[in-house]
């Protein structure tokens, strides 16, 4: 991931429901329920039984491709707040790979076939196309790749998003927020912004707590710093 980055003009800017308000936040209701250790460990167990949770070892630098730039700005903001909320620093420009959070947003996924050194940024071949065969053909809609430095701390991330329809719905800021939430823990499945998960974000970034963890014990320490 250390070679230059794709250009803006790669993919077609898109506006994301900007005309709408009242964006959600992460602080949810004050009646939400704490998640119990064995919720948490679920949410780090990927489906062959593996536990990981890993936050990232150092400042993110985001860069946002596809968006027109009213939307861009809004997207952004809400981006420096998630990671701010989770005490994460956000910079300009990471010292070895410039971007180490990117986000791609397209209308439909053969837009990414554009865009340069897809392969060697993602590792994978044929990536548009395995996207849009997804969903008995219906395609998805979101995916997430990390790259991990040698402690198992996050080093980057690529995040993919379709702006279909639903989006088209979504406030800007509200898809942002997503965006950050999911790319701020290693989550074995896509999660939505909660209150209960932003506590849980704030404590897997205790500076106490080892930046990656392989053991489901580990939900223990996280639960008990809810």
């Amino acid at each position: 991931m250390e070679g230059g980055l794709p250009r803006r003009r790669s993919v077609q800017p898109a506006s994301v429901g900007a005309g709408q308000a009242g964006a959600p936040g992460m602080t949810g209701s004050d009646t939400e329920p704490a998640l119990t250790s064995d919720a948490i460990a679920s949410l780090f167990t990927r489906p062959d039984g593996t536990f990981l949770c890993a936050r990232w070892g150092r400042p993110v630098a985001p860069v946002v491709f596809g968006l027109d730039d009213a939307t861009l700005a809004v997207f952004r903001s809400a981006l420096r707040a998630a990671f701010t909320h989770a005490r994460q620093p956000l910079v300009e420009t990471d010292p070895e790979m410039g971007a180490n959070l990117m986000v791609f947003a397209v209308r439909d996924w053969g837009e990414l076939n554009g865009l340069p050194d897809l392969e060697r940024l993602t590792g994978m071949l044929d990536l548009p196309q395995r996207l849009a065969d997804e969903g008995d053909g219906q395609g998805a809609d979101r995916y997430r790749l990390f790259r991990f430095d040698p402690d198992g701390s996050i080093r980057a991330a690529l995040v993919f998003l379709r702006l279909g329809p639903a989006a088209d719905r979504t406030h800007p800021a509200a898809l942002a927020e997503e965006v950050a939430v999911n790319a701020l823990l290693t989550w074995a499945h896509p999660v939505r912004a909660s209150g209960a998960l932003a506590g849980l974000i704030r404590a897997a970034y205790d500076p106490l707590l080892p930046a990656c963890a392989r053991d489901p014990s580990h939900a223990l320490r996280l639960a008990a710093r809810l």
